[in-house]
């Protein structure tokens, strides 16, 4: 079928791929000079999950419209917001609540295949645009992200904030979810964006309950995911949540390793919820209170700027080894980077390095850099358009034309050729499923969804608020677009002017319309000469309070800017699978850490990969040596004193350098292993003899609300730092999924009762292997230790089965109660050495 025939106004646009061929994208609408235009778009590309080849769509009164001159522009708009009313629905539904069948909810949808709310997919989506759209819906949506404590479970007494619990809901995921994960804050995201989009008492009430919710979410987060030596909260990085998408291979067996790395995402995402505390706080009248929240916040900069920046690569690492290691690592996140510009972490100087710097190829930025080798495409090797549109309102802000036209054409052409904004698609080609015959297993993105939430948040957002300019404030509307030259000749050519009309804001009508200068050749931007409103001249900020029942704003772009137009570029073929440009090695294997005769310590390692490769050794997390050579690498800064020594190799391609992750870390260090069936443990919990699951005896499911678990006459004989973990498994759910993450609160008392270490620990869910249960290790709690006897007990704390929100859950902690056990065979306390903070 045609769907473009016998109409007149038809634009094609035309698109080179990565093999040099050529897609075409047509457009046509019914009525070019209609209020309401009836569109046709058609594709040449193959498409994901859908034979048709064309789409029809209308605009509609109610939702805004803009005429730039280009009709697919136009259109593509269109789309975008016929795909938010879509997935605006009155009922959701996921397989693994309420049984599968439907809950209501005026909420939005996450995607054609996810018809559920997720926290950060709906916080993300409502910051980029939807607050813009529908922010009643988008405020609906974000209570349904709130919970309080299930019925009959009480607040646990370790446990922060008040009575009610009602905080953030992280979702289910790795390990069991929170504080494994702890990216639910990017709540606070989509809340300023909904804050400054309501109005009147609906305003109020959820200014309310947003500001209650939020403080027991960051005074448990800062109980249970706040590390007080380098300032920093630990947890997963927020979105990347595909194990082996973005961290070593070996963290699918010791998840207790991911929870205690820190992320750079994640952190920002812990400063934008702290700034949002303290800014409601002065709201509600509570000076005081805001002030303690700003403080957070403010130390958490200065954390961020401290351990993530890595001068070498004028980039933020995105995130840390785990303990034992904790090293920042040469990874590299755009969505982390972008959101540390956009809050204002970043300074200038390193915002312009961060933009420009980080690579890009023909097709746009990918989400991560270097990519992983021998992992399928999602997140590695993948655009997703929400992040590409971060790192658009980042380049813009700081005026680099280079990075913001290549946001521009990723997410124009990702519309355009898919028929649909989609959830992510392959780096170097843009494909909605690039097939690798070679290497079928490496195919992808695995999974792929049309109308994605965030992706058609991200077109909308890319539209009003970087072509347009039109930014919320608590105040008001900011006017600031960022129209390039580029862009400008490439799609309004044709236009004197551009307009945006019908858009609602706070009640308001704001139409808006753009005089453009003549095209030109110069690269750069061009500035705002001057700003009307329904004929008066005003400035570019425009209080709420001056905007009257319809408000007609004119723009008279002027001057260009050249700005900045450094960009980072990478080219590759898309079907490599080990190219040193856009890969990383593959992590080494240290095979022992041993003491020689002279007394310094000795590392063995090994790797099985070829190529052009060095590598570097560290110890505690700090770069010892580097260019070392396969085989026995001695630390010549050992001699003595050598107990919590550890060390971790990472491989460096030299033509790229591109980093590995760090090896799984080992340790030369002396430790007390307590058995469970050692006489000095108590507990309620009659042991359970060794099996075929666990090895060795072991405490079966401890962990109920009045389980006991204490040590008793722990002699401590040398002064020093020392890591307490649990050796344990927990298998109520696979590493990917649940909400049963054991979580409790370890305390460390002298021989005077006197409490000297206390803290939440993790148990995260562990492999199975052949129907056996292998022992790993929890998260540590870390503890200074004189010489003397010394008791630990071990008490609950909480996690996510803790919460009303999962009464629902088909799965373990769901339907039938709360569930935060393990099974636990050992207690270990290890000598450790300071990491570097």
């Amino acid at each position: 079928m045609n769907p473009h025939k016998s109409r007149k106004n038809i634009h094609t646009l035309t698109f080179t791929t990565y093999d040099k061929k050529e897609e075409f994208a047509t457009f046509s609408a019914e009525n070019e000079a209609a209020q309401y235009r009836h569109y046709a778009q058609s594709t040449t590309q193959g498409l994901r999950d859908s034979s048709d080849d064309y789409l029809l769509y209308q605009e509609k009164a109610g939702h805004p419209t803009i005429r730039t001159g280009n009709l697919a522009f136009d259109a593509l708009f269109s789309l975008a917001i016929n795909e938010s009313e879509q997935n605006s629905v009155s009922e959701i539904k996921d397989g693994s609540y309420n049984n599968g069948q439907a809950i209501a909810c005026d909420c939005f949808e996450t995607g054609a295949k996810w018809h559920y709310v997720w926290t950060r997919d709906l916080a993300y989506a409502a910051n980029l645009g939807l607050a813009l759209l529908d922010p009643e819906r988008v405020k609906t949506s974000l209570e349904f992200k709130l919970s309080g404590y299930r019925d009959g479970v009480s607040k646990p007494i370790q446990a922060a904030g008040d009575d009610s619990g009602l905080q953030i809901v992280q979702d289910t995921g790795s390990g069991g979810s929170w504080p494994i994960s702890t990216d639910r804050v990017t709540w606070a995201f989509g809340a300023e964006k909904a804050l400054q989009n309501l109005t009147g008492e609906t305003r109020s009430a959820f200014a309310v309950k947003a500001y209650n919710a939020l403080i027991n979410t960051v005074e448990n987060d800062r109980k249970a995911a706040y590390d007080k030596v380098d300032g920093l909260y630990n947890g997963e990085q927020s979105f990347l949540d595909w194990r082996e998408q973005s961290y070593p291979i070996w963290i699918t067996k010791d998840i207790a390793s991911m929870g205690s790395a820190k992320a750079l995402s994640t952190n920002v995402a812990h400063y934008q919820a702290l700034s949002l505390t303290a800014k409601l706080a002065i709201e509600q009248g509570e000076p005081d209170i805001a002030s303690k929240y700003q403080n957070w916040a403010n130390q958490l900069k200065m954390a961020i700027n401290h351990r993530f920046w890595l001068e070498d690569m004028g980039m933020y690492s995105s995130l840390t080894a785990g303990h034992q290691d904790l090293a920042a690592l040469h990874k590299f996140d755009w969505l982390g980077q972008s959101l540390a510009i956009i809050t204002g972490i970043a300074d200038t100087t390193r915002a312009h390095k961060i933009v420009a710097n980080y690579p890009h190829s023909d097709m746009g930025a990918p989400v991560i850099f270097p990519q992983q080798p021998d992992v399928p495409i999602y997140h590695n090797r993948a655009i997703w358009p929400f992040v590409t549109a971060y790192g658009l309102k980042a380049a813009a802000q700081i005026g680099n034309t280079a990075v913001a036209n290549a946001a521009y054409q990723t997410l124009l052409r990702s519309a355009a050729l898919n028929l649909s904004n989609m959830e992510n698609l392959e780096w170097l080609s843009l494909k909605p499923n690039l097939l690798d015959f070679t290497h079928p297993e490496l195919s992808g993105p695995v999974i792929n969804s049309q109308r994605q939430l965030w992706s058609v948040a991200a077109y909308v957002g890319m539209v009003i608020e970087n072509v347009f300019g039109v930014t919320t404030s608590d105040q008001g509307i900011n006017l600031k677009p960022f129209i390039t030259t580029k862009l400008r000749q490439q799609q309004f050519a044709d236009a004197s002017n551009i307009k945006l009309q019908g858009l609602r804001l706070q009640n308001k009508v704001v139409n808006l319309q753009i005089e453009l200068p003549q095209t030109s050749e110069e690269t750069g931007y061009y500035t705002v000469q001057g700003v009307t409103v329904n004929g008066h001249i005003t400035d570019q900020f425009i209080a709420w309070a001056d905007l009257v029942e319809t408000n007609n704003l004119v723009i008279t772009l002027a001057d260009i800017v050249a700005g900045s137009s450094a960009i980072t570029k990478v080219t590759a073929d898309p079907l490599s699978t080990d190219d040193p440009a856009v890969f990383a090695p593959k992590e080494p294997l240290i095979t022992g850490v041993f003491s020689q005769d002279n007394g310094q310590l000795a590392v063995e390692f090994s790797d099985t990969q070829k190529g052009d490769i060095t590598y570097n050794l560290y110890c505690n997390g700090v770069l010892i040596k580097t260019d070392v050579e396969q085989g026995i690498v001695t630390d010549t800064n050992t001699s003595e004193n050598n107990q919590g020594n550890c060390y971790a190799i990472e491989a460096v391609y030299n033509a790229s350098n591109n980093y590995s992750h760090h090896s799984a870390p080992v340790c030369f260090a002396s430790a007390q292993n307590i058995s469970v069936s050692d006489k000095r443990v108590i507990s309620n919990i009659n042991i359970t003899a060794a099996d075929e699951f666990i090895s060795q005896p072991y405490l079966n499911n401890w962990g109920a609300l009045n389980d006991t678990l204490e040590v008793n006459n722990i002699a401590i004989t040398m002064d020093g730092n020392y890591a307490i973990q649990l050796h344990y498994h927990n298998n109520f759910n696979a590493i990917n999924l649940g909400i049963t993450n054991g979580v409790k609160w370890l305390q460390v008392k002298n021989s005077l009762g006197d409490v000297v270490a206390e803290g939440v620990i993790q148990m995260p869910h562990a492999l199975i292997e052949e129907a056996k249960k292998p022992l790993v290790y929890s998260t540590p709690l870390a503890a200074h230790l004189s010489i003397g006897i010394y008791s630990l007990a071990v008490t609950d704390f909480y996690n996510m089965s803790y919460l009303a929100s999962n009464t629902s859950y088909i799965e373990s902690g769901g339907q039938n109660g709360h569930v935060n056990k393990f099974d636990v065979a050992t207690i270990r306390i290890q000598a450790v050495k300071p990491l570097a903070k």
